[in-house]
């Protein structure tokens, strides 16, 4: 009964701080950590209450810490619940409206209904939320954007859930940086970012569909990642530098009446090619024999 008499203290201190509107944010997120590692079990639960605390803890509360350690808190009880629902069905009920409950205020008399069985349970919809292997505050919020990134119109059985897939992605991110630092933060910005892109949907598609999966997402280059469009657009800009260096390099005439904007020095290469219509002035492209420097001009 040690863990149920602790569960209740806390749940006390939670409603007192509730009611009375105190900012007491650090005094909140120690609670909520002490909850974390006390044995709660489906027993303590029922008798205490304490996920209707926790909830309303989580409406009142301003600090995104506590927010999000509440959020986590709770979908791990409703974890616990689901995987004792076969042996005490009319409590887990009860305890799992609780843990739902909105801020309404609803009694503790109010009237619940068994849960269901196992066979029907089978049959009802999937309720899907990110694994509880964190609680850091930062973490939760990059799952959020990706799992908010990979969301779509489409509905089919063969589309995977895009909070398991973010919570997913985030992982192998987390596993290469071992911290939440400005490298991490950048590479779920730009899974992000591009998985949002609406001129291309082939990507978040294929990552729903399993065809490219969660790890091979967290290492994906910019370039990989790019739509059709600019990759071809990426490939059609790099042929034109290519050919540009290499024209004023094989066909190009020397000259020291052009001066380098970069070296001031006047040994330089030159060519000039009709890139435009025929009643335009021809386009010439330079290159510095001394620093390398090119440009061009009409």
């Amino acid at each position: 009964m040690g863990c149920e008499d602790e569960v209740l203290k806390i749940a006390k201190k939670l409603d007192k701080m509730v009611a009375s509107g105190a900012q007491g944010q650090d005094q909140a997120l120690d609670l909520l950590k002490t909850l974390q590692e006390l044995p709660i079990t489906l027993e303590v639960l029922q008798k205490t209450r304490i996920g209707m605390t926790v909830n309303s803890l989580r409406k009142s509360s301003s600090d995104e810490e506590v927010i999000s350690l509440s959020k986590s808190l709770i979908k791990s009880w409703k974890k616990l619940l689901s995987g004792k629902g076969d042996g005490n069905g009319d409590g887990c009920g009860k305890e799992k409206s609780d843990l739902n409950s909105s801020s309404a205020g609803q009694s503790s008399n109010q009237q619940t209904t068994p849960s269901p069985t196992p066979a029907s349970l089978k049959n009802s919809p999937k309720q899907v939320t990110f694994p509880s292997d964190t609680t850091n505050a930062v973490r939760l919020k990059c799952r959020e954007l990706l799992s908010g990134a990979l969301k779509c119109d489409e509905v089919s059985d063969n589309i995977e859930d895009p909070e398991e897939l973010a919570a997913k992605i985030e992982h192998f991110i987390h596993e290469e940086f071992k911290d939440t630092n400005f490298k991490y933060k950048t590479r779920v910005r730009s899974r992000v970012a591009n998985l949002k892109d609406s001129k291309n949907p082939n990507l978040r598609l294929n990552v729903l569909r399993g065809l490219i999966t969660p790890e091979r997402l967290a290492v994906m280059t910019a370039e990989e990642m790019a739509s059709e469009e600019m990759k071809n657009l990426r490939q059609k800009l790099t042929k034109e530098a290519i050919n540009d260096h290499q024209m004023v390099l094989t066909g190009g005439t020397k000259t020291d009446l052009l001066k380098c904007g970069k070296c001031k020095k006047s040994n330089c290469t030159y060519n000039q090619v009709q890139t435009r219509s025929a009643d335009e002035p021809m386009t010439t492209f330079v290159y510095c024999n001394e620093c390398g420097h090119r440009w061009k001009f009409c």
